[in-house]
């Protein structure tokens, strides 16, 4: 295989995939059925296998996305299936995800935490957070039906190997008698909303495959995130958090819509790239 990947690394790279090395090892590893760093211990592959790899390769050079191709895509300690119709969890996210399981420990354990994940796609916010904390009741809005129906497989699939199920609602996250009976119940708002301006330029993977309703948030990328402020200030305990991901043009513009509905402790939190991505902000206690 290792003559194979080292191609697979020429023609991804005269394609301009961005990440050639670790794509042309992931797909392998994706066919071998092995972890990515267990590659060097498989001695031999049969014909049908580097077959299946060079097909693999081939498409990814055409920029379809690599977790359409493995099926999965990570978040946390758990894998999700996605493919067309969803958004693909980001590894941005993850600091999102870690901030809100060191929330969750702040919360203490006096009751049962709440958590509810706006605009949840696949599932994957809410889901790892399910897995790492078995004890919190989860709730997960989506209003796409498409999208909805990949979160539905993968909350069966862990609820099916053990983790705590998950209430999935069908619903906008902007309507005002969203989630109605939490009002005032819930400790954790975490949401990846579609936040990316209408006139941004993206990469074929993302524009071409990712589903836009999941992508974009009007001209200036807050057209679901304005409206949703209400709803969070409303379903928020006193002393609650929310963190919000945003276009990194806009981590200002959130921390503004943040602090001129009275939440407190307002931050902006950079991804791993050093771009503005994420803010959180409290409740008034």
């Amino acid at each position: 295989m290792r003559p194979a990947i080292r191609e697979a690394i020429d023609k991804l790279e005269s394609a301009g995939v961005r990440s050639p090395g670790a794509d042309a090892e992931y797909l392998a590893a994706h066919v071998l059925g092995v972890d990515r760093m267990r590659l060097a211990l498989v001695p031999m592959v049969t014909a049908e296998q580097l077959d299946e790899f060079r097909r693999l390769v081939a498409r990814r050079a055409e920029h379809i996305p690599l977790q359409h191709l493995t099926g999965t895509a990570a978040m946390g300690e758990i894998d999700l299936a996605v493919g067309p119709g969803v958004f693909i969890p980001r590894p941005e996210t993850e600091l999102l995800f870690a901030w809100a399981l060191a929330q969750l420990e702040a919360v203490g354990h006096e009751h049962q935490p709440v958590v509810v994940d706006l605009c949840t796609g696949s599932g994957a916010l809410a889901l790892a957070i399910a897995h790492a904390r078995p004890d919190a009741q989860v709730h997960a809005v989506e209003l796409d039906s498409e999208a909805l129906a990949w979160a539905r497989r993968n909350a069966l699939q862990l609820a099916d190997e053990g983790d705590t199920p998950i209430d999935l609602h069908n619903a906008d996250v902007t309507d005002p008698a969203l989630l109605e009976r939490l009002s005032g119940k819930v400790d954790i708002v975490v949401s990846n909303p579609p936040y990316i301006p209408e006139s941004a330029q993206l990469d074929p993977e993302v524009a071409d495959h990712d589903p836009h309703r999941a992508l974009f948030g009007g001209p200036d990328g807050l057209s679901v995130i304005r409206p949703m402020i209400p709803n969070i200030a409303r379903l928020l305990r006193p002393g609650g958090a929310v963190a919000i991901e945003h276009d990194d043009t806009n981590g200002s513009g959130v921390a503004a819509l943040l602090a001129a509905a009275g939440f407190t402790s307002v931050v902006e939190h950079p991804d791993l790239a050093g771009k503005p991505r994420f803010v959180v902000a409290h409740h008034p206690a």
